[in-house]
């Protein structure tokens, strides 16, 4: 089974959404059989990156609304984060463009290491308030999962995965993709937003019953000798 998750590193939902999934996973018998990959989607690609801008701020400056209003809201996030176990820490949060961090995770793909990645990458974020707007920061990140800490700085650099990055993100388009988290299962089933555990657990039983549907019996002895029924048995 293939789940492909289309993501965002600053989106709040993308890391409750993938938590989901992981719980749903592991309650799931077949989970051994299941591939999840990462595919590339930058809510807001035009965004500067600038560590004196908190999330606050720029979460204000896109919607237009009060600083105060814009943490009422980021607090409101926390307290859904914590109920999937998750522990947001908006405090130190800076805004950044995320182009970085998607090639850096096709980057750590390619070595092996994309699921690991983008879990790193969503904890730094949100749990960690790390910086992973700032090169210096991904680098570390990467070597914390393994990753040559040269290779990577040459990597981020150069400005190598970027069309990577950029055809997935064309690929969502094509797909319909509006927003994230947005997982594609087989190809045929789309799960839109951070959904309750028990709906990727109910579509993980469903897509598996399809793939595998129960087979008919396949008689191996037609003769109804030595055969009882309700009427009678044949001697």
């Amino acid at each position: 089974m293939q789940i492909e998750i289309w993501s965002d590193y600053v989106c709040p939902f993308c890391y409750i959404g993938k938590r989901h999934l992981e719980q749903a996973l592991e309650q799931f018998a077949h989970k051994d059989q299941v591939e999840v990959s990462f595919k590339s989607f930058e809510l807001d690609p035009e965004v500067q990156t600038d560590p004196a801008v908190s999330i606050d701020e720029s979460l204000a400056k896109k919607y237009g609304i009060p600083v105060a209003q814009a943490k009422e809201m980021n607090d409101q996030m926390i307290q859904r984060a914590a109920q999937s176990g998750l522990t947001y820490n908006f405090d130190n949060i800076k805004q950044i463009n995320t182009l970085d961090a998607h090639r850096l995770a096709k980057y750590a793909e390619s070595k092996g290491k994309g699921a690991e990645m983008a879990e790193k990458l969503l904890k730094a974020h949100f749990v960690e308030s790390q910086f992973i707007g700032g090169r210096d920061t991904l680098i570390k990140l990467a070597a914390e999962a393994g990753l040559d800490p040269e290779e990577t700085r040459t990597v981020l650099s150069s400005g190598q995965f970027t069309e990577q990055v950029r055809s997935e993100e064309a690929e969502a388009a094509t797909l319909g993709v509006r927003g994230v988290p947005f997982f594609v299962v087989n190809r045929k089933y789309a799960i839109s937003g951070a959904q309750p555990v028990s709906l990727f657990a109910e579509t993980l039983e469903k897509v598996w019953q399809e793939e595998h549907p129960s087979a008919p019996l396949q008689q191996i002895e037609s003769s109804r000798d030595a055969l009882c029924t309700d009427e009678k048995c044949d001697i």
